[in-house]
């Protein structure tokens, strides 16, 4: 984690296909002011995936987005009140849906689900935050 970096970001968003995109601005503004911008391709497509499954699963509530940094990995939360865990599918070329999550666990160091109180879940993912190169000198 940077000398800059806040220990946590976090922004609440309406249940609404318009909240995914602007949890995509979310996060992008998050990584470029920690300097993490590498990382904002990934987790850019990342929080899409995870907040279109909260809009279109959940239980129109809304959905929260948190960004938090530690031990050398950024995290990634999106919480919302629909206690169903969401379901990793194996699509076949015919579904039109699905994906989601494969592409959580394919740019990601790791994903998971874990349970929210008083109610709902937490779906997660983290991303390794490379070293700074260093500089050498003669």
């Amino acid at each position: 984690m940077s000398d800059g970096m806040p220990a946590a970001d976090q922004r609440f968003f309406a249940s609404s296909p318009a909240s995914v995109g602007l949890a995509r601005d979310f996060s992008d503004k998050s990584l470029l002011a920690w300097g993490l911008d590498a990382l904002t391709d990934d987790v850019r497509l990342c929080v899409s995936e995870l907040a279109t499954n909260a809009v279109v699963h959940g239980t129109g509530n809304g959905f929260l987005v948190r960004l938090s940094a530690d031990d050398g990995y950024l995290h990634l939360e999106v919480h919302d009140e629909q206690p169903r865990w969401p379901e990793f599918r194996c699509p076949t070329h015919t579904m039109t849906s699905g994906r989601g999550l494969h592409l959580v666990a394919a740019l990601s160091a790791g994903w998971g689900v874990e349970p929210r109180r008083p109610s709902g879940k937490i779906v997660w993912s983290r991303f390794r935050i490379a070293p700074a190169p260093q500089e050498t000198t003669c």
